[in-house]
C-alpha cells in the first residue's frame, strides 16, 4: 500500500496515471500478476521504445517492479505491480503538528505465544533455531528484523505521550506483514487479527507469502526459497470505526479503546487457532522486506475544549 498524506508527494504517481497506455499496463498486471515486457508491445501494438518509456514512468512512480529471469532465448525482463493499494488522505482537519509518532522494533514485544512453524532472524543471521518457540524469549529477539509463526500472538506496548489537556482522535498503526506458509506460497490465506487494550478491532486476510522476487531490503544471505517481502497495511481507529487501508473492517471506535493521558496502550497481532484461515503471520522489520521499518505508530490528538477556549480568549 502507498499512503499519500500530501498531494504533492504523489506528483509522480499522478503523472504516471495520466496515460491510457500506462493505465492499461497496470490493468494487465492486475489481471496476470507478472508479464514479460515484450507482451505489452504486442498486446498494445506499439513499439518497444515506446513501451520502455511508459515502463520507466511507472517505475519512477514506484508503481511497478522489474526483475530478470532466464528464458528460451536468454534473459528476459518481467514486470509486476509494486503496490496493491493507493490511499490518498484528504482529511485536511488533521494536522501533522497534532500527532505523536513512534516506531517499534518488531522484536520489542512484551508478551507472546507462538506455535511452529516459527522463527526469528536479525539482519545478519538466524536467531536460535527454526520452529523452536523458546527462542522468542531470548534477549536476541530485540535484534529481530523478521519473525514468523503459524498461530498465536505478539503483544506490544505503544508509548502514550498524551498530556492531560489532550484527547486522542485517531490511532494509526502501519506494518509490513504476510502469511506464514510452509516454505512459501502466494496463495495461502491467513486471517490476521488485531486488538488494542484487549478490544477486538477486526482482521485482514493476507493472500499469502511472497517469494516471486527479493524484497527491496531483504539481505542477500536470506534463503531464496523463503518469504521475501510482505504487504504494507495501515490500521486506523477513529471516531467512525476501524479501517485497513481506508476500508472499514469493524465498527470499533477510538472511544471504545479507553485511551487517556495516563493509560496503557496494548497492541496485539494474532492468528487465532479457531480462525477460518489459520495461515500464520510473517512480520517484517528494519533490514527485511520492502519498507525497512518496524511497526510505525501515530497518535493524532486534539486539545480539550477548555484549553481551546483559553487560547481563544487570550
Amino acid at each position: 500500500m502507498k499512503h499519500l498524506t500530501n498531494l504533492r508527494e504523489g506528483k509522480k504517481i499522478f503523472e504516471a496515471l495520466n496515460s491510457d497506455v500506462r493505465v492499461t499496463i497496470l490493468e494487465l498486471l492486475m489481471e496476470h500478476k507478472e508479464l514479460n515486457l515484450d507482451y505489452f508491445a504486442k498486446h498494445l501494438n506499439i513499439s518497444n521504445s515506446a513501451i520502455t518509456m511508459h515502463i520507466k514512468k511507472l517505475m519512477d512512480a514506484e508503481l511497478i517492479n522489474i526483475t530478470s529471469a532466464s528464458g528460451i532465448r536468454g534473459s528476459m525482463k518481467l514486470c509486476s505491480l509494486n503496490i496493491d493499494k493507493l490511499l490518498i488522505d484528504f482529511d485536511l482537519d488533521r494536522t501533522e503538528t497534532n500527532v505523536y509518532s513512534f516506531e517499534l522494533d518488531i522484536g520489542h514485544y512484551v508478551n507472546y505465544e507462538v506455535m511452529p512453524t516459527c522463527g526469528l532472524v536479525s539482519s545478519t543471521g538466524i536467531i536460535g533455531e527454526f520452529d523452536e518457540p523458546r527462542y522468542f524469549s531470548f534477549t536476541e529477539r530485540f535484534q529481530a528484523a523478521l519473525l514468523w509463526f503459524k498461530s498465536g500472538f505478539l503483544e506490544y506496548k505503544i508509548p502514550n505521550a498524551l498530556k492531560p489537556d489532550e484527547t486522542i482522535k485517531e490511532l494509526q498503526i502501519s506494518m509490513e506483514i504476510a502469511s506464514e506458509a510452509p516454505g512459501f506460497s502466494s496463495n495461502y490465506p491467513s486471517d490476521i487479527h488485531f486488538s488494542v487494550n484487549n478490544v477486538d478491532l477486526g482482521y485482514w486476510t493476507s493472500p499469502g507469502e511472497f517469494n516471486d522476487r527479493r524484497g527491496n531490503f531483504t539481505p542477500s544471505w536470506w534463503f531464496p526459497n523463503l518469504g521475501q517481502y510482505g504487504k504494507l497495511k495501515m490500521l486506523s481507529i477513529n471516531n467512525t470505526g476501524t479501517y485497513i487501508d481506508g476500508i472499514l473492517i469493524s465498527n470499533t471506535t477510538i472511544k471504545q479503546l479507553n485511551i487517556g493521558f495516563n493509560s496503557d496502550i496494548s497492541f496485539k497481532i494474532l492468528v487465532p487457532k479457531d480462525a477460518i484461515n489459520v495461515g500464520g503471520l510473517t512480520l517484517f522489520g528494519k533490514g527485511f522486506g520492502d519498507y525497512n521499518s518496524g511497526i510505525e505508530v501515530k497518535i493524532y490528538y486534539e486539545k480539550n475544549n477548555n484549553q481551546k477556549a483559553q487560547k481563544t480568549s487570550q
